[in-house]
């Protein structure tokens, strides 16, 4: 069993305390939305209007045609920048997250998608609310990456990070996946399934959560396990202590594939064996003074609503 790092506890989150204002703010966008270049372009000139230098991430530059700032690559963003702003759904936070773990830049999510559990300051709100945030009065809460490896043959022939969840799962119309499920190096279960998510407590309240997994709190340390649809009913989801190592191996599967955040993903054969933990990168996500987990859990997953009197109980 290979040995790594063992990162520690999550950080909790830290108080909305004034702090040191950013000087150089990147901006991120989804710039496959249309019309996103308005948004993009009022959301620059509040930051320039605050006394901040603004950059773009390069992609989103060219994309919007917005040239008239300094366009960075992820990595110089990760050098260059005191924080990234994103504006778009969970999924565009993710993607630029990941490219950021390891630098000291962190991540302000501005919702320009549907649920937005990352990304949640709103739109209508952010002319007000990020130039406070800029200016060094923000709540700063620390989240996990996982880090992944496939192996064929003893050779490593993949790797990646994922800030939600690494999903084993049959591709297509194929039957069922079975895979070998080992922990820290003992065998746990063989499971015929369609597929297993290992997920981070960010990533429990996305696909996890749908597949009947619990909802973690994101300042736990904890990895989730979380069968899906499988064939034997007592195969549950089980949470593991922050520093598992999880190895799962492909028995049998016609066409089987592994994906990280559903953004990227490599084919699998049966043999195959991907080896999942935590990684000893992270990110920090900054949120408006008076952020609270539970109010978002409330709005997002509509916890706050209830029946018409004529049909409540």
């Amino acid at each position: 069993m290979a040995v790594w790092s063992n990162p520690g506890m999550s950080a909790q989150p830290q108080s909305g305390a004034a702090r040191a204002p950013f000087r150089t703010v990147a901006l991120v966008g989804r710039y496959s939305t249309a019309g996103i270049e308005g948004p993009l372009s009022a959301l620059a000139d509040c930051i320039q209007r605050n006394g901040q230098q603004v950059v773009f991430e390069r992609e989103t530059a060219q994309a919007t045609g917005l040239t008239q700032y300094p366009a960075l690559s992820a990595s110089e963003i990760g050098s260059q920048a005191d924080v990234a702003v994103v504006l778009g759904g969970d999924g565009t936070l993710l993607g630029i997250a990941r490219q950021l773990a390891g630098y000291r830049v962190p991540v302000i999510g501005v919702n320009h998608g549907r649920l937005g559990f990352m990304t949640d300051i709103p739109l209508e709100d952010v002319q007000v609310v990020l130039p406070a945030m800029l200016s060094g009065q923000y709540e700063s809460e620390n989240r996990t990456l996982l880090e992944s490896r496939v192996f064929r043959d003893g050779t490593e022939i993949f790797s990646a990070l994922a800030f939600n969840d690494v999903v084993v799962n049959r591709s297509g119309i194929s039957g069922m996946v079975e895979l070998a499920v080992s922990v820290d190096g003992y065998f746990m279960y063989n499971q015929r399934s369609d597929g297993l998510i290992v997920s981070t407590p960010t990533g429990s309240t996305a696909y996890a959560l749908s597949a009947g997994g619990p909802i973690l709190h994101p300042t736990l340390s904890g990895l989730v396990l979380v069968p899906i649809a499988p064939h034997a009913l007592s195969n549950r989801p089980i949470v593991l202590p922050h520093d598992a190592e999880v190895t799962i191996q492909v028995a049998t599967a016609r066409d089987a594939s592994v994906n990280f955040d559903m953004q990227s993903l490599t084919s699998l054969v049966p043999g195959d064996r991907i080896v999942v933990r935590r990684s000893a990168k992270s990110i920090d996500l900054l949120h408006p003074v008076g952020y609270n987990y539970y109010a978002t859990l409330r709005k997002k997953l509509h916890w706050h609503e209830y029946p018409s009197e004529d049909n409540r109980l």
